[in-house]
């Protein structure tokens, strides 16, 4: 079922002569506007990698990709029934979290016929009990009937490698290695090992070297300036 986010979405990337689900060929376009097909995801980017793949040999695509950076939830008795409460979620996203979906995305980003638009949004979850048994340890039983979208706090567009390296926060050094990138974007050294593989998947840096264990890496446009 579409949720209300997922409309509100389709609308705010809609032209005035949008066209809404629209059949093309084997695949449903989401959004279709001004010559470009518009995709919004929710879910794994692998998810609609090979429907991608295939569209941008003759089309335009924007992916959508929202991250959410905070969530109400919203908890109602049954569905359909009164709200019995609403709290934040501890949990909030961030802007290297598309990394986390980049990483099984390399083999179609980056390419000329592609943007990769990533909104960061606040949403409400709207939510009732599950129908199983509940077990003292199954502490997730709910059934998600809406989620909704409350702001956009803002936009990033991605349309090459060199647009990911804007996300690195101050210089690093040349060569550097995951060391050096965890520091600068204030993750652990495993995060910034995922992230240098994005950027050395699609083209961002190239591996000159090692030290130790650690790969050394220098930016592609830097490696070819030299």
């Amino acid at each position: 079922m579409e949720t209300s986010l997922h409309r509100n979405l389709k609308t705010l990337y809609a032209g005035t002569d949008a066209q809404f689900e629209v059949s093309l060929g084997d695949y449903r376009i989401d959004v279709m506007s001004g010559g470009r097909l518009v995709e919004i995801q929710h879910g794994s980017l692998a998810a609609i990698r090979d429907k991608v793949k295939v569209l941008l040999k003759n089309h335009s695509v924007v992916v959508v990709k929202p991250i959410i950076v905070q969530k109400l939830l919203v908890k109602r008795a049954n569905k359909d029934g009164p709200v019995t409460g609403r709290r934040m979620s501890p949990k909030r996203g961030t802007l290297l979290d598309l990394f986390d979906e980049l990483v099984h995305f390399t083999q179609v980003f980056p390419h000329k016929g592609l943007t990769l638009e990533v909104p960061l949004v606040d949403i409400e979850e709207w939510r009732y009990p599950g129908h199983g048994r509940r077990r003292r340890w199954r502490l997730n039983d709910y059934q998600i009937e809406d989620q909704k979208l409350v702001a956009v706090h803002a936009t990033y567009r991605f349309q090459t490698a060199a647009d990911l390296l804007h996300l690195i926060e101050r210089p690093l050094p040349q060569p550097f290695h995951t060391g050096h990138l965890a520091e600068s974007l204030h993750v652990n050294r495993w995060s910034a090992q995922r992230i240098a593989y994005c950027f050395r998947q699609t083209g961002a840096v190239l591996q000159v070297g090692k030290q130790g264990n650690a790969r050394l890496y220098e930016f592609a446009a830097a490696k070819k300036a030299g």
